[in-house]
């Protein structure tokens, strides 16, 4: 598992999380694409069952700040 991928989405996420908190949702959505794309990426190179774990873990993550922006931008 390359620990310097993980760890660069993960901050990635965290912008994303930080947007939400700063209701700056169309922003908070554009990163969340950029990130998806990324970890489509990551997906499709990955070989190892582990990686693909951590994988399916931050597709799950993203897909519940998807929701918490589309909730916030209906406010």
């Amino acid at each position: 598992m390359d620990h310097t991928k993980f760890a660069a989405l993960k901050n990635e996420v965290q912008e994303i999380i930080d947007l939400i908190a700063k209701k700056q949702t169309k922003e908070a959505n554009n990163k969340l694409v950029e990130v998806s794309d990324l970890l489509d990426d990551l997906h499709d190179f990955s070989e190892e069952d582990e990686d693909l774990l951590e994988i399916s873990r931050y597709q799950v993550l993203l897909n519940h700040l998807y929701q918490k922006i589309h909730l916030a931008s209906e406010e």
